[in-house]
């Protein structure tokens, strides 16, 4: 039996020369029926300097979940890097990066305005006491301040 090589994309470029934050676009897949799919790294802190404190990633994961679908069609998913220096998008279409961070700008100009954090509780979160509005803000705040870059290895 022959054995096929697996490449992750994430494990396929040099972490020790980008510089965050930034959206990159990963890939667009292309489906047996035609449909497209974007993913997206969208990476707010430098990765092995850095990291999001769980209860800050947890709650701005929950905020984003739904802020972000607020201002871009199609968000398949949201879903936290396991290294806790950012987010990855799945999105359906071939998306531009431009349009992925003028959407991830405005969800995070809605974090900022946030008196709570969506579905904290039992019922629809396995960890629903390990969420840190505050932290969310500082860390959205931090971002923005920064701003997002499009090209991984430049600063704006």
């Amino acid at each position: 039996m022959e054995t096929k090589e697996i490449k992750v994309e994430s494990f396929t470029f040099d972490h020790r020369k980008v510089k965050a934050p930034y959206v990159r676009k990963c890939c667009v897949e292309c489906g047996p029926k035609g449909d497209q799919v974007s993913k997206f790294d969208l990476r707010f802190k430098q990765p092995n300097q850095e990291f999001f404190e769980t209860s800050a990633m947890h709650a701005l994961e929950h905020l984003l979940a739904g802020d972000l679908r607020k201002h871009l069609e199609g968000v398949i998913d949201l879903s936290p890097m396991g290294c806790r220096t950012g987010f990855y998008v799945t999105v359906w279409g071939d998306i531009e990066v431009k349009t992925m961070r003028d959407a991830l700008v405005a969800a995070l100009k809605d974090v900022l305005e946030a008196t709570e954090i969506p579905a904290a509780n039992e019922v629809q979160c396995g960890n629903w006491r390990d969420l840190s509005l505050e932290g969310a803000k500082t860390d959205a705040r931090k971002a923005l301040e920064a701003g997002f870059s499009l090209d991984p290895f430049e600063r704006v």
